[in-house]
């Protein structure tokens, strides 16, 4: 079965081995990001020739988001697979930070994944069910010293999905909140720091692995939140 995949938020690293790996599988994807020229690049560099399909998109902007959901399901059809990895803030606390901050990281990271989970949800509780996954990070446990915007905004997130999942488990919907509780690879990751270790990164091909567990997992499993760190095995 060819599955409609959404990422939302797709830039180098993570989001890229996300697109690979889901194309890899079988899937059409649609990348959603600002970039337009980088994602139509990504687009064409799909493992299958025709899986891939670049809408340029401001993920805080709701109009734009529902736009783009329209062009997705011209192209390929109903959503399958929703994965919210679009991430914004500036590294400032709360005495340094604008107001401006706090609406830009909550607009990106909450609204904006709000407003796709529901255009995705409802193609999904109209068919056979699917699959939404959030891309969290260590301050959606632990509020990060001089990132409170960030921070507000990822703890929003989670529990966005906490609630998402109890809602739309019973219609067929797997909703899995994922912690990427450590720093990724980075594409120059072996010239930008010669001392680290790699093996203190966490892969982001390895993580695009375990997204896809959660997207093939039945229905009946229960995956609301998964942590992954270095150096531990995630199944």
């Amino acid at each position: 079965m060819t599955r409609t995949a959404v990422v939302a938020g797709v830039g180098p690293g993570l989001g890229e081995s996300i697109a690979r790996k889901f194309a890899s599988e079988g899937c059409e994807v649609a990348l959603l990001a600002r970039s337009a020229e980088y994602i139509e690049g990504l687009a064409d560099d799909l493992p299958a020739s025709g899986t891939g399909l670049a809408v340029p998109t401001d993920l805080a902007q709701p109009a734009e988001i529902r736009a783009a959901f329209e062009t997705v399901r011209e192209a390929f059809g109903p959503v399958d697979v929703l994965v919210n990895h679009a991430s914004a803030g500036s590294w400032n606390g709360l005495l340094d930070a604008s107001v401006e901050d706090v609406d830009r990281a909550w607009a990106v990271n909450g609204r904006g994944a709000f407003v796709a989970s529901q255009e995705a949800a409802e193609d999904m509780v109209e068919g056979e069910g699917g699959t939404i996954v959030f891309t969290g990070a260590t301050s959606a446990l632990r509020g990060r010293d001089g990132a409170i915007g960030f921070s507000a905004a990822k703890f929003a997130a989670r529990g966005m999905a906490e609630s998402m999942a109890r809602e739309l488990g019973p219609e067929g919907v797997h909703v899995a909140h994922v912690v990427i509780d450590g720093q990724i690879l980075p594409p120059d990751g072996s010239e930008r720091d010669r001392d680290r270790d790699e093996g203190a990164y966490l892969d982001p091909d390895e993580i695009a692995d375990n997204y896809w567990h959660l997207v093939e997992q039945d229905r009946s499993a229960w995956t609301l939140e998964l942590d992954l760190r270095p150096h531990v095995e995630a199944f």
